[in-house]
């Protein structure tokens, strides 16, 4: 494996080389992904045979060894060679397994109040809070696409993009159903509620990855609106995109100018339609899975935040923090750890297993 990764790493950096490449932007884009994703394992490659080598030369002193003293000495050298050798082969096994595609991307999480009214809307503005401050914490730049905040404070719905290195691989297990048991400030009996909020996950489409047809669109312009439908702005600079031939619909409005909504607006489209044909192809494929957000019911959840009891669970892993406030301050890295352990476990068994990860 390791001298196969490196054969084709090493034709990737040659074909990256020549200045052709760009004459085909698809191509030049292909192999640049490629070579991104195959970098570390190209390094943990080189350092396996370097460490194979080692133990060779090792295994061959012993018997040359002029004394027991440096005869146990080229022994443990070859010892700790066969060691690193073992470490670095689970390590290159884990690194290219049918690794996700799209690791290498930005990201872009689009949260939704769900079932609560007020409460749900308040707790997705602590969530997009969350995860910007994970964002943060991690030296990722995020900012905030779209979003239409309401009333009481938090959002209806909103969209934020992070970027920074794989920053898809550090967001994409936040996706379903987050659900969020408290006392509501306007609750005058003391009764602990429920309320959820939706978050769907999306990989950043690259523009050779999507191409739409400027037919294929619906862009329609209106004045941009606050809470409650008041106009916040005097121009007609929001943007709505309808993509007719799947029915999907975005609306920006953050920015002043249409035409940063505009392209703002096809951002999360293009994204959208690149999720849409992953998960078109991995059901091709015969992995069937659900759809990341579902209903949004009360039932449906893949965490439960829990204010009276300063409990977190996430119901996939089964990982309970006691540390809500520093969870919902950034402090995301024992669920994220978590998840990508589990990941990379199904990975493994359904490789030993023959089927697709």
């Amino acid at each position: 494996m390791a001298e196969e990764t490196l054969g084709r790493y090493d034709a990737l950096t040659q074909e990256l080389s020549d200045p052709s490449i760009f004459d085909d932007q698809r191509r030049y884009a292909e192999v640049a992904k490629e070579h991104s994703r195959l970098r570390r394992g190209a390094d943990l490659s080189r350092a396996l045979l370097d460490a194979v080598e080692a133990e060779r030369d090792a295994r061959e002193l012993v018997p040359q060894a002029e004394d027991a003293e440096e005869r146990e000495f080229y022994a443990a050298e070859a010892r700790a060679a066969e060691e690193r050798i073992e470490e670095l082969s689970e390590q290159i096994r884990t690194e290219l397994i049918d690794r996700d595609p799209n690791d290498d991307k930005d990201v872009i999480i689009e949260i939704r109040a769900g079932a609560g009214g007020d409460e749900a809307a308040l707790f997705a503005g602590e969530l997009m809070e969350m995860y910007s401050r994970y964002a943060d914490r991690l030296g990722f730049k995020h900012r905030t696409l779209s979003s239409s905040p309401a009333e009481v404070g938090g959002y209806k719905d909103v969209a934020i993009e992070i970027s920074g290195d794989r920053a898809y691989s550090v967001f994409k297990h936040e996706g379903g159903t987050h659900r969020v048991q408290r006392v509501p400030k306007t609750e005058s009996q003391g009764r602990i509620h429920t309320s959820t909020a939706t978050v769907a996950v999306l990989p950043e489409a690259e523009d050779v990855e999507i191409e739409i047809a400027a037919g294929d669109l619906e862009i329609d312009v209106y004045r941009s609106s606050g809470p409650g439908g008041q106009s916040v702005n005097t121009t007609d600079s929001a943007v709505r995109i309808t993509h007719k031939p799947t029915g999907l619909v975005v609306t920006c409005q953050n920015e002043k100018s249409q035409l940063q909504n505009k392209e703002q607006a096809m951002k999360i489209l293009k994204s959208r339609l690149l999720e849409r044909e992953m998960r078109e192809r991995a059901e091709q494929e015969g992995a069937l899975r659900q759809a990341q957000v579902g209903t949004g019911d009360r039932s449906a959840k893949v965490r439960t935040y829990n204010f009276p009891q300063g409990r977190i669970t996430d119901h996939r892993v089964g990982v309970t923090s006691h540390n809500l406030e520093a969870t919902l301050g950034g402090d995301l890295e024992e669920f994220t750890q978590a998840l990508a352990a589990k990941e990379r476990t199904d990975r493994l068994a359904a490789e030993a297993a023959g089927t697709p990860g």
